[in-house]
């Protein structure tokens, strides 16, 4: 019962026969192959726009390529302050973009606010010599607590940036995850709402190392190809990543998978709340965050649940948790098994009595 992270499952089985079918025979390199010339034309087909788009192995280069492509070394990213950009690249934003800094503001389960935003941009004077220029807001969907950013919600913190003219991007480790829950297409949460630059997730949702940086203003995305060089994100054998895309983007696959993971994330939040085992944040998309008291946390110890501790700065001002307990994270995938659900429910009901 590993409940950890969604990373620790492997691919998906049309990604797998995708990948090997792509290993046959020769094919161009760096990029240029006909998987990736393919999964390029489905992405401007399923985002209904002109897009460039970037493959790359990991969330890491990702995001920190398409910061650093938006971002000068003397400028700054208005971010969440425990966003995965924030506190969980190791420094490579700032790296790549040889410098830019990352301005970690406050908001309940990891959601910035039009209202922190504008306050946040008022500190900072347009064209002060001393002070760092703010010139992007970066966002994650789903957030890190699971919380998922509405239309209306991207559109108003887009209208809060470009009274400075900020760019927007979207940290989408979990897009597939949010956007089946939204129901919404995914044009209408991206640019459509004011999404510039977005990392599409592809590696915890069914594929081995795909990850894409997709620009729906490609005049964006000018110096990219080097920057992706420079990171040693151009690989030669570039086929191998187009085929991971292709095989998931395919038939909507990659909806289906999220849907899965969604799925069996609402069955155990409703059967904890059945149980009065409350919750840090409504589940939203494939995570759940249940206060655990200690004898709780005992009882899961025991059973061999595999799970991670999971920050309060988020909660609500006004929330504070019982002595000794904690906030769990409980991850679903495109892999968990509905049986294994059904077991970790009745570890939660037996240490309920």
């Amino acid at each position: 019962m590993n409940f950890i992270s969604d990373n620790t499952a492997g691919a998906s089985a049309p990604v797998m026969a995708a990948i090997a079918a792509a290993n046959d025979g020769n094919a161009s390199a760096y990029g240029t192959d006909a998987w990736t010339v393919r999964v390029e034309a489905l992405f401007a087909e399923i985002f209904e726009h002109e897009v460039a788009v970037f493959l790359v192995t990991s969330g890491t280069a990702a995001n920190a390529l398409a910061l650093a492509s938006i971002t000068r070394p003397w400028g700054a990213v208005l971010t969440h302050e425990e966003s995965h950009v924030a506190d969980d690249e190791c420094g490579a934003p700032e790296f790549f973009s040889d410098g830019a800094k990352l301005l970690g503001l406050p908001g309940t389960g990891n959601k910035l606010s039009p209202d922190i935003v504008t306050q946040t941009l008022a500190r900072f004077r347009e064209g002060a010599l001393h002070q760092v220029q703010p010139q992007a807001v970066s966002i994650t969907q789903a957030t890190e607590c699971g919380k998922i950013y509405t239309v209306e919600e991207v559109h108003a913190l887009k209208e809060a940036a470009a009274t400075r003219r900020l760019t927007l991007h979207m940290d989408g480790a979990r897009f597939a995850n949010a956007l089946v829950t939204l129901g919404c297409t995914p044009a209408e949460i991206t640019w459509k709402a004011g999404v510039d630059v977005l990392s599409f997730g592809g590696t915890k949702n069914g594929a081995w190392a795909a990850e894409a940086v997709i620009f729906f203003d490609p005049a964006q995305a000018a110096e990219m190809k080097w920057r992706r060089k420079r990171a040693g994100h151009a690989l030669s054998k570039g086929r191998l990543i187009g085929a991971q895309f292709e095989g998931l983007l395919t038939g909507g696959h990659w909806l289906d998978l999220a849907r899965h993971a969604n799925t069996m994330a609402t069955r155990l939040a409703e059967a904890l709340a059945a149980q009065n085992i409350p919750l840090a944040w409504p589940c939203q998309a494939n995570e759940v965050f249940p206060i655990l008291s200690a004898a709780l946390q005992e009882t899961l110890k025991n059973a061999g649940v595999g799970y991670l501790p999971w920050s309060q700065t988020a909660l609500a001002r006004d929330t504070v948790l019982p002595d000794g307990a904690v906030i769990g994270r409980f991850v679903m995938s495109f892999a968990t098994k509905p049986e294994d659900v059904t077991r970790l429910i009745e570890v939660f009901a037996a240490a309920q009595g």
